[in-house]
């Protein structure tokens, strides 16, 4: 761990933003816990000193005994707010990727390697969550931040704090990680037809896959699909065959950036929608994007790959 000079030690956007991304997990210690007194604590401030005040002006040696009670209990309860963080590790977990203008969803795992339980944890991004954990125990946080536009998105400064145990500290620890995930452009919300272009040319309909009539086998071609080999003839040693089916199997529906219109984000969208109904009609899709060319598939993987050369584009 590296140790930070007395200038960064100060700088005020620590207090608040914590200190340099990390991709590792963060143990919570005195660098990295603050303390300051709550709006309730702040009151019991005032409680002390009114007591106090009172003890000199009337004397009164009741007065003084509970004024220096509720001192001993405001102090001792620092070190009580101290604890209820220190000591915990903090590591960064899965995100999965979203589509813009929904909710990504980052993970947060939470060690407890100490035998001291741990009251009224809370763990805050956009959202908060509050958990308890028993002594050697750890558990699992998702926190959810708002996407508005494709691309990385990433996470903000999430806070570890505590008012344990009377509410009258606020303990807290800003933690920054290398939290990001890929958010793909929001699906065209409009009825979209796909576009009739197989394998480059006008045609009037377009045929799911898998549901025609078996016309024979072929030898396998570089870029058929998986599913289509004919895995019983290569067990019995015929070679390496393709299926092929009646109808229009076999034609490729290309996506293309061009078939689009509209800016830049709206032809995302609407690409966008197409990988989406081509992948749920069963369809043999490639995509088309300057720069970009994906060849004719199917399947999740393919789906995922073709969404995500449209986030990044």
């Amino acid at each position: 761990m590296n140790a930070l000079s007395l200038k960064d030690r100060f700088r005020l956007s620590r207090f608040f933003r914590g200190e340099k991304p990390v991709d590792g997990p963060i143990e919570l210690n005195q660098r990295r816990i603050f303390i300051l007194p709550s709006a309730p604590g702040f009151g019991f401030v005032i409680l002390i000193f009114l007591l106090l005040l009172i003890s000199f002006v009337y004397n009164n040696n009741l007065a003084y005994l509970l004024t220096f009670l509720l001192a001993s209990i405001f102090f001792v309860t620092i070190l009580h707010s101290y604890q209820s963080l220190s000591g915990l590790v903090l590591q960064q977990g899965q995100s999965a990727p979203v589509f813009a203008g929904e909710d990504a969803v980052f993970e947060v795992l939470i060690y407890n390697q100490t035998a001291t339980a741990r009251t009224q944890v809370q763990l805050s991004l956009e959202n908060t969550l509050s958990f308890d954990m028993a002594a050697f125990s750890n558990c699992q946080a998702r926190l959810q931040s708002r996407t508005s536009r494709r691309g990385w998105h990433h996470a903000n400064t999430i806070t570890c704090f505590s008012y344990y145990p009377l509410g009258l500290f606020r303990a807290w620890s800003p933690l920054r990680f290398n939290l990001k995930t890929l958010v793909y452009p929001k699906p065209w919300q409009y009825p979209l037809p796909l576009p009739q272009t197989l394998s480059g040319a006008a045609v009037s309909g377009i045929t799911k896959r898998g549901f025609d009539d078996f016309a024979g086998v072929q030898t396998y071609y570089p870029g058929a699909s998986i599913k289509s080999i004919h895995w019983k003839a290569f067990a019995k040693q015929q070679g390496l065959l393709v299926k092929q089916y009646s109808g229009t199997q076999g034609s490729e529906l290309w996506l293309d950036y061009d078939e689009t219109s509209g800016s830049v984000e709206e032809r995302l969208s609407q690409l966008c929608r197409w990988v989406l109904d081509a992948e749920q009609q069963g369809l043999i899709y490639g995509l088309i994007i300057p720069g970009i060319r994906l060849p004719p598939d199917h399947g999740k993987t393919h789906q995922l790959n073709c969404l995500e050369a449209l986030a990044l584009f």
